[in-house]
């Protein structure tokens, strides 16, 4: 008795799990049945091989025909499980030598190899735990399966197409190999890429030179950045221009963002261009952090991964929102536990938050009155605990504009010089931006001169700074020096960092 056998996977939150699909063909009464934990949607792949199958003049066996999905305990959904079935009934009188090949591919009733969503987020993953080489894939998934590098893809239209290739062993169909139409970086042998086009520009925003200056600093260290003030004076301004100005993007980068969007059912376009995800204040938990009681679906924190998560009007996120925040901000990782799943996503982000100052916001109004009781000021202050504030990096409090106000810098200008500062934290040899910069590697990269030093060591004692505080001043005086062009940590550097720190 010949069994063959096909590697596929399914996804696991977003880490594919390896699955062997084989069959065995038995004498007795004819019957097809799929064993091995499988889904709805691969118990329904039976009519489609069927159908697909009898409609390109295959026999069906008239046998008691038994596909299993290996190994048994792992529950497999996805309907990209039909083609390998099918192949495997198509060539069941066929010896299949090559079992390395993976196959994945939905059936149309008329045998048409049929792409998923899916499909990018395990070939994706595959390639990161080094488990796939070649595949046979749907023609039509082929434009941006071409983004994942390394792998040989045969790409089929129909059936018997992919039939023809695993009989004859013939996997000579060429493939494309993408070249991102994208300004780009060379820096220690490794391309970074990134676009210079501004749909909407910092140069609209009148003054507020004080909360632009944060602004570059927070964008060319990816620190976590809150803004204070009053109503209309260019706090979600600043932050929907931020995503323009964000530091360049290495290739795996861009192929992890492009994972979370399939996950969200979004086709991405790969462009160099780090996401903005900015949920309403009336978003619930499962929303922003994921969830799900049967299978956990990726949440607003998630698609944020490598780009920004912004809150505006933090202080109406509900406190549990903004303390179950505390974990992704300090781990860069959202864990979902259910009682069916519990699932791990990256989520590396910058958090940027705006807020009034009072419930009526006119409390730092200079011409307008506020309403607030010193009681309202207090409850609605208290709705962010010192430790989730301790997360953010740079505070600023926004001015009132006046009319003699102007915009005094581009989006282009300000670009220029997050790329610029980009460019020495990577020569310097930093995996990671100072804004994500770990314990271990604070010491290393974030050098002070003696006078500097100095002035540290006073403000940790009057100010009594926590551990993270006293982090958070180093990276974003790490951050201001590469600005200012310092290869060591001077005294303006370090004074112009104390002063983005939050006010008690």
């Amino acid at each position: 008795m010949i069994i063959n056998k096909f590697k596929c996977a399914s996804l696991e939150g977003t880490n594919a799990k390896l699955i062997d699909v084989e069959a065995t063909f038995t004498k007795g009464l004819p019957g097809f049945a799929v064993v091995g934990l499988a889904s709805n949607d691969i118990q329904e792949s039976k009519e489609r091989v069927k159908s697909a199958l009898l409609t390109n003049e295959f026999v069906f066996p008239p046998l008691k025909i038994t596909v299993n999905l290996s190994p048994s305990d792992i529950k497999k959904s996805g309907t990209h499980f039909d083609l390998p079935i099918a192949l495997l009934i198509a060539l069941n009188k066929v010896e299949i030598k090559d079992n390395d090949i993976f196959i994945f591919g939905e059936l149309g009733l008329d045998g048409k190899v049929k792409s998923s969503s899916m499909l990018f987020p395990i070939i994706l993953s595959l390639k990161e735990q080094n488990l796939i080489k070649k595949a046979i894939v749907p023609k039509d998934a082929i434009s941006y399966l071409q983004h994942i590098p390394e792998i040989k893809f045969i790409a089929v239209d129909k059936l018997s197409e992919a039939i023809r290739a695993i009989s004859s062993n013939d996997y000579q169909t060429p493939t494309l190999k993408y070249d991102y139409n994208a300004l780009n970086l060379l820096i220690n042998d490794q391309k970074f890429y990134y676009n210079k086009e501004y749909e909407i520009d910092f140069i609209d925003i009148k003054g507020q030179n004080i909360a632009k200056r944060a602004a570059l600093i927070s964008a060319s260290g990816m620190h976590n950045f809150l803004m204070e003030g009053s109503p209309g004076c260019g706090k979600s301004m600043i932050a929907k221009r931020f995503k323009y100005i964000l530091p360049p993007l290495n290739k795996k980068e861009m192929l992890s963002i492009a994972k979370h969007q399939f996950l969200d059912g979004v086709t991405p376009d790969f462009l160099p261009k780090r996401p903005l995800r900015s949920p309403h204040h009336t978003a619930t938990s499962a929303s922003i952090f994921g969830g799900g009681s049967l299978n956990a679906k990726i949440g607003e924190v998630a698609l944020a991964h490598s780009g920004i998560l912004f809150f505006d009007e933090l202080p109406h996120f509900a406190k549990p929102i903004l303390e179950a925040l505390r974990e992704p901000l300090q781990d860069r990782k959202v864990n979902i536990s259910r009682v069916n799943a519990k699932i791990e996503y990256e989520a590396d982000i910058m958090f940027v938050g705006a807020m009034n100052p009072c419930p009526c916001g006119n409390l730092l109004s200079k011409v307008r009155e506020c309403r607030c009781s010193d009681l309202e000021i207090k409850r609605y202050q208290n709705k962010l605990s010192d430790p989730f504030l301790d997360r953010i990096d740079i505070f600023v409090v926004m001015q009132e504009i006046s009319v003699d106000d102007v915009g005094d810098i581009s989006s282009s200008n300000m670009h220029t010089k997050v790329i610029d500062v980009f460019s020495r934290q990577k020569e310097r040899g930093q995996d990671r931006l100072n804004g994500k910069l770990l314990e271990n590697e604070i010491d290393k990269f974030c050098i002070f001169e003696d006078d500097a030093i100095k002035i540290l060591n006073s403000a940790i004692n009057k100010f009594a700074l926590t551990h993270r505080s006293i982090a958070s001043i180093k990276k974003t005086a790490r951050t201001i020096a590469d600005i200012n062009s310092h290869q060591l940590i001077q005294k303006m550097d370090l004074l112009e960092a104390l002063s983005y720190r939050r006010r008690k």
